[in-house]
């Protein structure tokens, strides 16, 4: 008994030594302007640079930090939209407590809880990327995603909306740093450009991202809304084409106490108009495509973050996409030759049906006392469901004028589903150097069926099935450190990968199992404050997707099928970088070279159908080249000549050596033979942006565009070119923007080619290039924003919750 009031009299007396040899340090925090408390902002406590405690203030901007050893500190108040608070704290046996209040200045571009954004769009190279910011230049560009992204330097748009970074198809596209199950070119569509905060080019992604996409990744960062109260913001335009079409948006966003309520929705709908002709010389065919494609589509989200205290936040939300659409295409086809059985064939052909997409998506953080250590867990899935009716009426007029009429129909029922599990660590160890580590489960299960003649009544065996299912999990670790002018990052992902395809039942299996190593290393050196090297290295992976390996037509006219490949393999890049950025007074200046060694590259390839005995059609698929070495470089300037001009060029050139089998159809006998050939695949591509500001609330814009002429293992692409013009004015304090652009003003935009295999012929697609934007934006609400700790997968910054997508 004894024993134990000595010990309870030790421990009091501990206690009560330390209490009296300990500092105290309360405050609160408040906005200069009106006086009204900060909620959330966080604070730290530093010793000679290195955080000895931090926390976040609560619903009264009030905190409170106990038990500091009695020295010097420096205490930093960081909170969005306010400019940060640094001072000095002194606690000694004479003063154990000190008492904080400060009053945060909102910064320049924060107005009444309304997004401000820049003028001027500007870029900035990173570590492991470039981030174009967004201004008003970029999103009087027209009223999509996709309309703006051919003013991104080193990006392009074909007419079908299918991206390409550095002259090159094969990249990943993540909206917030997320995957969609949604195709790209379709969702880019659906995304107002006034959404957009940032674009980032991650063209050699560290080991922390997943490998997919030999060019690398567009990740596209969406203005977030989560300010005090009710708020918003409205966005809708109309193009003017042909037909107008016509896309509307609406963000809606309620924070009150530690929850946040977001909500959105969107609408696209119009008639897009394509026209095609291409012309066979050895036969003299001629085939006239006239194409029409009608799109309505809904996208809305709902979702909400919970601040359950200072160190963990839990995040839901679910996002729903519904379109539907009809494609008319309507080919006629001129047989010049004195063909004895064919004198033209004219087919009508249509495609309609619904597509689905459903998204649930769980995030929890964990924010460790220490500033920058967190823990993050996220689960996500996603089911998506498509049909196609398609249609065709094909009539067949013989020399004697004699006319032979087909019908028939085939209907494509096609399913995915995705499951995600992600955890992901990060853990300063020190001031200097940082640790990463996380790891993730992908699981992908799709389904297609096919039924031609009258898919109603199609017995089983009638009926095409196949199945792409992949296993992906995945690891990985990095590491970095930072010296006075230097700094190095390095990492690895380990990665197991399996795919199992099956036709029709187990007719026809393709399995692949594989386990694989993915390095990276970064290395930057600051040769002055303005002035900055980087040299990095990533391997990357492009496997074959559901698209390119499914034997399910894609598209078909009386000369083309499209269908994919089963037996496509995986494409592996090693990629070396080097990248410099120049920071002037007036501007930036960012130039890159880049060198990669591409093995099995995939790649489109047009050969004849070997069931057709005319030797007439041709079978348009995909294929694995040999293996190929590409390089390239591009630059990028932004420049304020004056308080009223400035300028953005950009050029990017890259040039790739391909070798593959192509085939060559010999007239005489009516067969195919193959042939092998080499040949140095180079495309240029510059971009001019500039900005004439009439006042605060008038500015114009000149935008010019040219692609270089390329010629290619399959086909010769021939140049293209164009110029845009527009305006914009602010009103209503900057919560409203009007913005008018008139795109290529003397119609030159046209995709024209030329081949010799399997036969020669050219061709040309024109589409509704020449078009009229009218786009208005309106933000409504007001009050401080509350910042909500938040993880974004795939993106190295923590953002705040909610958001468009």
């Amino acid at each position: 008994m004894k024993l134990k009031f000595f010990l309870f009299a030790l421990l009091g007396v501990m206690a009560t030594a330390q209490a009296q040899n300990s500092g105290k340090v309360s405050g609160k925090i408040t906005e200069k302007s009106n006086n009204a408390p900060i909620s959330y902002a966080t604070v730290s406590i530093k010793d000679n640079g290195k955080v000895v405690s931090g926390l976040n203030t609560d619903d009264n901007g009030d905190f409170s930090f106990k038990n500091l050893a009695l020295k010097n500190y420096t205490i930093e108040i960081q909170y969005i939209g306010f400019r940060k608070y640094v001072g000095s704290i002194i606690l000694s046996d004479n003063k154990k407590e000190a008492i904080v209040k400060v009053a945060l200045e909102e910064e320049a571009t924060q107005l009444k809880g309304v997004n401000i954004v820049n003028e001027r769009s500007t870029i900035e190279q990173k570590i492991d990327r470039k981030v174009v910011t967004v201004g008003k230049d970029l999103t009087t560009a027209g009223a999509s995603a996709s309309d703006i992204m051919n003013n991104i330097p080193s990006v392009n748009v074909d007419q079908d909306g299918k991206l390409s970074l550095r002259g090159n198809d094969n990249v990943r596209v993540l909206i917030d740093g997320r995957p969609s199950n949604i195709d790209p070119a379709q969702l880019l569509k659906q995304i107002p450009s006034t959404s957009i905060k940032k674009i980032e080019l991650i063209t050699n992604p560290s080991a922390k991202y997943n490998p997919e996409g030999m060019s690398g990744i567009i990740n596209i960062i969406l203005h977030k809304n989560a300010n005090t109260g009710f708020n918003g913001s409205y966005s809708g335009g109309i193009t003017f084409g042909e037909t107008a079409k016509y896309n509307q948006s609406l963000d809606l966003n309620y924070k009150t106490g530690k929850v946040n309520f977001f909500g959105n929705l969107g609408q696209n709908f119009g008639t897009y108009f394509n026209d095609g002709l291409i012309r066979r010389f050895d036969e003299n065919i001629v085939q006239d495509l006239d194409i029409k494609n009608e799109n309505d589509s809904y996208l809305y989200k709902i979702g909400m973050d919970f601040l359950i205290n200072d160190h963990n936040t839990l995040s839901f939300y679910t996002n729903q996409n519904k379109s539907t659409g009809k494609g008319f295409v309507d080919t006629d086809i001129d047989y010049n030759n004195g063909d004895p059985d064919i004198k033209n064939i004219f087919q009508k052909s249509k495609y309609s049906g619904p597509e689905e997409t459903g998204t649930y998506n769980l995030a929890y953080k964990h924010i460790f006392k220490k500033e920058g250590h967190t823990l993050d867990f996220e689960g996500n899935y996603s089911d998506s469901k498509e049909t196609q009716n398609a249609n065709f009426d094909t009539k067949t007029t013989a020399p004697d004028n004699t006319v032979k009429n087909i019908i028939y129909n085939d209907l494509i029922k096609s399913d995915r589903q995705l499951s995600t599990m992600n955890i992901d660590y990060v853990n300063p160890l020190s001031e200097k150097s940082t640790l990463e580590a996380g790891a993730e489960a992908r699981i992908t299960r799709t389904g297609n069926d096919y039924a031609t003649g009258n898919p109603v009544v199609a017995a089983k065996d009638q009926i095409s099935n196949y199945t792409y299912d992949t296993d992906i999990y995945s690891a990985y670790v990095t590491f970095g450190q930072k010296y006075k002018k230097f700094s190095y990052q390095v990492g690895a992902r380990f990665e197991s990968y399996k795919v199992a395809a099956n036709l029709n039942y187990g007719q026809k299996k393709f399995d692949d199992d594989y386990i694989t190593l993915y390095p990276s290393a970064y290395l930057t050196y600051n040769l002055n404050e303005k002035n900055t090297l980087q040299l990095s290295y990533s391997r990357r992976v492009d496997r074959p997707s559901l698209e390119q390996t499914k034997p399910i037509r894609e598209f078909s006219t009386p000369l083309v099928t499209s269908l994919g490949n089963p037996e496509l393999r995986p494409q592996f890049t090693n990629s070396v970088e080097v990248n410099y950025t120049k920071t002037l007074e007036k501007g930036s200046f960012t130039a890159g070279v880049f060198v990669r060694q591409i093995n099995d590259q995939i790649s489109r390839i047009l050969y004849p159908d070997v069931a057709d005995l005319t030797g007439k059609k041709q079978i348009m698929s995909f294929t694995n080249y040999d293996s190929n070495t590409a390089y390239g470089f591009e630059a990028s300037f932004n420049y304020k000549i004056t308080k009223w001009w400035d300028i953005s060029p950009s050029i990017d050139f890259s040039s790739i050596n391909q070798q593959g089998i192509l085939f060559l159809y010999d007239r005489p006998s009516k067969m195919s033979n193959p042939i092998e050939r080499k040949i140095t695949v180079s495309a240029f591509n510059a971009r001019m942006n500039s900005n004439f500001k009439v006042n605060k609330r008038l500015s114009f814009l000149l935008f010019g565009f040219y692609k270089g002429p390329s010629d290619g293992l399959q086909n010769n692409s021939h140049e293209m070119y164009k110029m845009d013009i527009g305006s914009r004015y602010t009103l209503l304090d900057n919560k409203m923007n009007i913005s008018v652009r008139f795109n290529d003003v003397f119609n030159t935009m046209k995709y024209a080619f030329d081949t010799m295999y399997p036969y020669p012929q050219a061709g040309q697609f024109t589409w509704e290039s020449q078009t009229v934007y009218l786009g208005l934006t309106y933000n409504f609400g007001g009050g401080k924003i509350k910042k909500l700790q938040r993880k974004q997968r795939e993106d190295n910054t923590n953002k705040d919750g909610g958001g468009m997508f």
